[in-house]
């Protein structure tokens, strides 16, 4: 092997080592507390049930759910077709948390529709009304109400 070729390699050799030990404290730097967290299967029906029982028709709305909010209330969709499907960690997150994170389209109406004085979101805190299998089926029938929509890429197979 010649000493250009011998460089070259130990070169790579060491470029490898690099990127598995940036990769390695890369996964050892994840949040060790959410580690192994995951909730039973639940139950779209039941969820669905929940969804109205909660009355989340006032201010959200659902396709084949009958709207109940009035004019004057925040018509927020959910389900429908999106391009990156909400996670199941995020709907939970939604639910219990809804000022966690408000998303930039809600924000841009006015504050008075949105969010209360403090910027914090307007929805009710269910957290002592609903079970945590309530929770569980409620966020499975939302996510199940997602539909991933491809983006065309402008790229097309060869023809021959």
């Amino acid at each position: 092997m010649s000493g250009k070729n011998k460089t070259l390699s130990n070169l790579s050799n060491y470029l490898l080592v690099f990127i598995l030990f940036c990769g390695g404290l890369l996964i050892s730097s994840c949040n060790e507390d959410a580690r192994g967290f995951t909730l039973p299967v639940g139950d779209i029906e039941k969820g669905k049930a929940t969804y109205k029982r909660l009355s989340c028709n006032e201010c959200h709305s659902i396709s084949g759910i009958e709207w109940k909010g009035g004019s004057d209330t925040l018509n927020i969709q959910l389900g429908g077709e999106v391009s990156i499907k909400k996670s199941y960690g995020d709907l939970v997150t939604s639910v219990i948390n809804p000022s966690h994170k408000i998303a930039p389209s809600y924000k841009q109406k006015t504050s008075a529709e949105a969010t209360n004085e403090g910027g914090l979101s307007k929805m009710k805190n269910y957290n002592e009304v609903m079970t945590v299998q309530e929770l569980i089926d409620l966020v499975t029938f939302l996510q199940s109400e997602y539909k991933i929509k491809t983006q065309p890429t402008g790229y097309y197979p060869y023809q021959y």
